[in-house]
């Protein structure tokens, strides 16, 4: 991976109203603003949809979209910026998800099958490190 470039893992609350009347249109929106920003969608997809705790700018009901992207480090803060800016998005929140669980965290968000943690194929005997707890806990998270 370049020197300045990262994965990262946006989440958003969409307007429901919204996206049910046009389907594809505010993800579109969604893909071409990372992607202006010099940025590569690896995977966009809806998570749920359900109604929020508390009304946020007058919406009582979101759909979550979840998308994992390719990006330059520098272009994170113009990026967030046109997410706030965006009609249809209630809120987001973009996470930079650590390189040594890239891989995993793509591979089990396309259904694919993940590789076993390093845990598993440890011998009994063998003591676990930080490194294999951690891959543990987010691969049982993940399920």
């Amino acid at each position: 991976m370049a020197k300045n470039k990262a994965v990262y893992e946006g989440m958003f609350i969409l307007d429901s109203n919204r996206l049910a009347r046009d389907r594809d249109g505010l993800p579109r929106e969604l893909t071409a603003a990372i992607e202006e920003g010099g940025g590569q969608v690896e995977l966009s997809r809806l998570w749920e949809e359900r109604r929020l705790a508390y009304p946020i700018k007058g919406q009582r009901k979101g759909s979550y979209w979840i998308t994992y992207f390719r990006g330059g480090t520098n272009s994170m803060t113009e990026l967030n910026r046109r997410f706030e800016l965006m009609d249809g998005v209630v809120r987001h929140l973009i996470i930079r998800l650590p390189d040594r669980l890239v891989e995993p965290i793509l591979e089990h968000a396309k259904g694919e099958q993940a590789r076993p943690p390093r845990a598993i194929e440890a011998d009994v005997d063998d003591e676990l490190d930080d490194e294999d707890v951690v891959v543990d806990v987010v691969e049982a998270t993940a399920s």
